[in-house]
């Protein structure tokens, strides 16, 4: 993508906006550096429109979408010498002992965050509805989908019911295959990628329960969510896939699993037995 000055881009195209894409333009231009965190429905409810107007006003910016209006805007933000794919606090002259402060730091703040954001009755519905269930799908792409995998290894080692899709299409045609005695547990940090939306969706209307991972607590994604857990981690978005991400999404899923395990100890401890078994001679 070629680097876009997106502010003059604004200034410039301001008059041919329409009412609703200028009170869009208006917020981004008083909050520059929060709209770099927000999602298209977030942007959307306090600038008072629908997210089809913040969608219109990127296309009026000749972008394809909210992502690379975010992109560029991460771009025009980016101060001194800091470097913008990494984190808005590294910079080049930064040592080694620094780096690893900042990245601690970092981490700290995404757990602190996240264990901010937990609702305990969310978590107990949700760990209910995973005992329940006869079978537990977890969803995701990108980044996300390495997360879901990571939640099949540590849910497999305590029940057989669990299920982990790598390609997209496949995931599409496994929700589509989902009974109303089924869970699906769908990891996204924006909660705005069609892939996810898509099985989202068919997963609902299949009549299976939708437990949500994500940032944002309206997100086109969050709407089909029976269940919304929030993860605290600031991702721009020159910073997909970050760790800090991840591992608050992961703190998350180690909750629901340790609940879950607590709640079915006696079945759970024979089959952790079972697993461990397993591969005992694959260890020296």
């Amino acid at each position: 993508m070629t680097k876009i000055d997106i502010l003059s881009l604004i200034y410039s195209r301001y008059n041919s906006f329409t009412n609703a894409e200028k009170k869009v333009a208006d917020y981004i231009l008083e909050n520059i550096k929060d709209v770099i965190y927000m999602s298209i429905t977030d942007l959307a409810e306090v600038c008072g429109v629908g997210e089809s107007s913040v969608f219109r006003f990127c296309k009026t910016l000749k972008l394809r979408g909210y992502q690379e209006f975010k992109i560029a805007l991460a771009h025009n933000t980016t101060i001194d010498d800091e470097i913008p794919q990494l984190s808005s606090k590294v910079t080049m002259q930064d040592t080694i002992d620094e780096l690893s402060k900042k990245m601690l730091t970092a981490t700290v703040n995404a757990l602190t965050a996240t264990h901010s954001l937990i609702n305990h009755n969310d978590v107990s519905d949700a760990v209910n509805l995973m005992i329940k269930s006869e079978r537990i799908h977890f969803f995701g792409v990108g980044s996300s989908l390495m997360t879901a995998l990571e939640a099949k290894n540590k849910f497999m080692r305590i029940m057989n019911k669990t299920e982990c899709t790598i390609d997209s299409h496949l995931q599409i045609m496994s929700a589509s295959l989902m009974a109303e005695s089924e869970v699906a547990v769908i990891i996204s940090y924006s909660g705005s990628t069609k892939d996810t939306i898509e099985v989202a969706k068919i997963v609902k209307e299949r009549g299976a329960k939708v437990i949500i991972i994500t940032r944002f607590a309206k997100s086109p994604l969050t709407s089909y969510a029976d269940i919304t857990l929030l993860c605290g981690a600031n991702e721009g978005p020159l910073q997909g896939g970050s760790l800090t991400a991840k591992i608050s999404q992961l703190y998350l899923l180690d909750l629901l699993y340790t609940e879950y395990f607590k709640r079915t100890s006696k079945e759970s401890t024979i089959n952790k037995e079972h697993t461990a078994n397993a591969v005992i001679e694959k260890m020296m």
